[in-house]
This record gives C-alpha cells, sequence and structure tokens, in this order.
C-alpha cells in the first residue's frame, strides 16, 4: 500500500471511533501545548530581561563593590574621577548612591527612590530632562541642594503646577527643583521607571548617606565594539587606584551589558527548562495512552487482520497500517495541541500581560516530537499485530 492509502485507512479507522481517538490523543494536546506555551512564556521573559537590561543604558559597564560576607566597599568619587581621566575607551562614567526616601513637597509626600548621580549619568542612561535643566560638574562641586524629578514624582507633589523653580525635602533637608525628566514609562520588569529623583553624587553623600562610599559606578564605553577594551581598562585604572598587587584579587566586581544579560537570562533559561521538562511528562503520558488504545485496537481487529493476511497481505503492510494509525492519531493530538498553545499564549499576553515568544522552529519541533512519539508508542501494537498466525486470527470471535 502506498502512502496516501495507508493515511486514509488510518483515518477511517480514527473516526469509527472519534470519542475514544479523541480522548486517546487528550494526553499529547496537553502535552504539545503545555510544553510550547512553557517555553514560549520563558523565551519571553528572557527576551523581557534583555529589553530591560538594554534600557539601563548604552554600552553600559558597571562596576560594584566586591560580593562576599567579609568584603569591604573601596568604590570612591576618586576613582570616578581617574576613570574619567584616564580611560580611552570611556565614552561616560558617574558615581551612583540611591537610597529609599519619602519627599515631602506640593500637595503632600511621596516615597521614591533618591539616586546620587553626576551629570554623565543622562548620557549613560540615555535620559533626557522634559522641562528644565539638569545640575551640573559646578553643582556637584559645590555640594548644592538642587534636584531632577521624574514624572511620577511631579505628578504626585505638583498635579496642576510646574514644578521647576518649586522646593521640597528630602530627609528633612530643602531641595529646588531644576528638571523634570522625559517620561520613561515601565521598564520590561513592570518597574516604575519615571518614580525617581536624582540629587548631585557629592550632595547625596553628605547630606542623605552620609557615607564617602558609592554603590555603584556606571561607565559608558565609547562605542560597542570597544567594551571590551573599557572594561580591562577600566580594571587596571582600579586596581592602581587601590594600589593591589598584581597577585591580588580585585576588591570590586566588574560587568558588562553583555555578561548582566547573559547571567539574568540564565537564571530565565533554566527555570523555562525545568517547566518544560514537568510539562513533557504529559507527552509520555500521552504516548502511553495510546499504546494502550492501539492495543485494545489490534485485539478487536484480531479477525481483520487474519482475513487480511489470508488473502494476501504482507505482515509488513499490517505492520505499516498500524504503526501509521499511531503516528496519525498522536500527529493529530500534536497539531490541535499547537493551536491551542498559540491561543493560550495570546491570551496570556493580552489579559495577563505575560510576553510569550512562540519560534516557528519549536512549533515544527513539537509536530515532529509527537509523530516521533507516534511511532515510538505505536511499534509494539504493530509489531504484535503484524506477528499475528493467520489461522488463529480467523478463529477470533
Amino acid at each position: 500500500m502506498n502512502a496516501s492509502t495507508l493515511v486514509r485507512l488510518s483515518l477511517r479507522s480514527i473516526l469509527r471511533n472519534r470519542m475514544r481517538s479523541l480522548l486517546t490523543t487528550l494526553g499529547i494536546i496537553i502535552g504539545v501545548c503545555s510544553v510550547i506555551v512553557m517555553v514560549a512564556v520563558g523565551e519571553g521573559s528572557q527576551a523581557s530581561i534583555r529589553d530591560n537590561i538594554s534600557s539601563m543604558g548604552t554600552n553600559l559597564i558597571m562596576i560594584m563593590p566586591p560580593r562576599g560576607q567579609n568584603a569591604a566597599n573601596r568604590l570612591v568619587i576618586e576613582d570616578v574621577e581617574k576613570i574619567r581621566k584616564e580611560g580611552v575607551h570611556v565614552g561616560a562614567a558617574s558615581g551612583v548612591v540611591r537610597s529609599a526616601q519619602a519627599v515631602v513637597g506640593g500637595i503632600g509626600n511621596w516615597p521614591t527612590t533618591v539616586y546620587g548621580v553626576e551629570p554623565d549619568y543622562l548620557r549613560i542612561k540615555e535620559w533626557t530632562t522634559g522641562a528644565g535643566d539638569f545640575f551640573t560638574e559646578r553643582d556637584v562641586n559645590l555640594r548644592a541642594k538642587k534636584a531632577v524629578i521624574g514624572m511620577t514624582v511631579a505628578k504626585q507633589l505638583f498635579p496642576d503646577d510646574d514644578p521647576v523653580g518649586k522646593r521640597f525635602r528630602i530627609a528633612n533637608t530643602p531641595f529646588e527643583i531644576v528638571g523634570v525628566l522625559e517620561s520613561k514609562g515601565s521598564n520590561a520588569m513592570g518597574s516604575d521607571q519615571d518614580d525617581i529623583v536624582m540629587v548631585p553624587l557629592s550632595t547625596a553623600i553628605s547630606r542623605l548617606r552620609r557615607s564617602r562610599y558609592l554603590q555603584s559606578i556606571e561607565i559608558s564605553a565609547a562605542s560597542e565594539d570597544r567594551m571590551d577594551d573599557a572594561q580591562a581598562e577600566v580594571e587596571d585604572i582600579l586596581r592602581e587606584a587601590h594600589r593591589l598587587s598584581p597577585e591580588a584579587e580585585n576588591d570590586f566586581s566588574v560587568m558588562n551589558q553583555a555578561q548582566i544579560i547573559e547571567m539574568a537570562s540564565s537564571v530565565a533559561k533554566t527555570l523555562t527548562m525545568l517547566l518544560g521538562a514537568i510539562a513533557g511528562v504529559s507527552l509520555l503520558v500521552g504516548g502511553i495512552g495510546i499504546m494502550n488504545i492501539m492495543l485494545v485496537s489490534v485485539t478487536e481487529r484480531t479477525r481483520e487482520i487474519g482475513i487480511r493476511l489470508s488473502v494476501g497481505a504482507r505482515r509488513r503492510d499490517i505492520l505499516r497500517q498500524f504503526l501509521t494509525e499511531s503516528v496519525v492519531l498522536s500527529l493529530s493530538g500534536g497539531l490541535i495541541g499547537i493551536l491551542l498553545a498559540v491561543g493560550l499564549s495570546h491570551l496570556l499576553e493580552s489579559a495577563f500581560g505575560l510576553r510569550a515568544i512562540i519560534s516557528p522552529f519549536f512549533i515544527l519541533l513539537s509536530a515532529g516530537f509527537a509523530a516521533a512519539v507516534g511511532i515510538f508508542f505505536g511499534y509494539y501494537p504493530a509489531h504484535k499485530a503484524s506477528a499475528m498466525n493467520p489461522i488463529d486470527a480467523l478463529r477470533a470471535d
């Protein structure tokens, strides 16, 4: 028999018991749908993480205190100045400190995050002011009590007024608002980027934190192709500034944007693989269900098999027929599962805001895997059917 005849006979046999066939494929449907949705959500999460980190700045390099319980923070403003002065591959650099504060002014108070930064910070983050101006290097040197606020803070404290020129308090220290940042909205993780206040780094250190040590130094490489050179250069500059011997380990940690993305994505990738493996158990259960129903089908059609063998059908024809039925049954469930997965992914995006990315390659892989399940679990029943003795098969009721 040719392939088209085999498929036609298989469909006829499957449609003869529609409800039983549907229930048989349920495991495959759920398995394929679950695997595709889990992987799609995982891929969407990784893409969101990449977008979120990419939105943090251009050609970003972050320097942070060393990790470890007994590690000491030695990052200071002088390190930033040295990097800015000696860094050939460095485009911009800024020290950063931050703290959660309640700001008071306008019509009330608002809990937000206050960042102590330098003017280069806007360039690193690709941010601009929508009203007023940013504070200057001179303001940093003079420890000026000036602030630039995000759009969310502006709306909460000054909903009906232009906040530029107004005054408010941070930790009981009065600040003059010199600018309002252009709105950036929420990032890929849902955090409000406009809920922020920026003040001169020197002012934040002396007035808000009362510690000379920085929480991080953020750097923008001069260009994307010079990221590695900039990172190596910064390490050398800081080792010299901290007077580390050649054999001593760094007393700081350096990560560039690509490394941050890779580290964050690896967590999401591991979780995706775990969820996909758990969902894949349904495929195994579905395959066992197909094997079970095919064995029942062989038992029910024993006389039919005997008649076909007695009139000249070859054993391999019987094997191919039952194996084709198993594959068609499994593949049909796989295709239904794919359609359900696509619909469910769109529902998750529209109703719950979960980003889901389904690649065409993975759809084809799922269909191929469903067919493979049909072959693997259908071979034993098909072989059992082909190995029957025609005389014994004809005697069956």
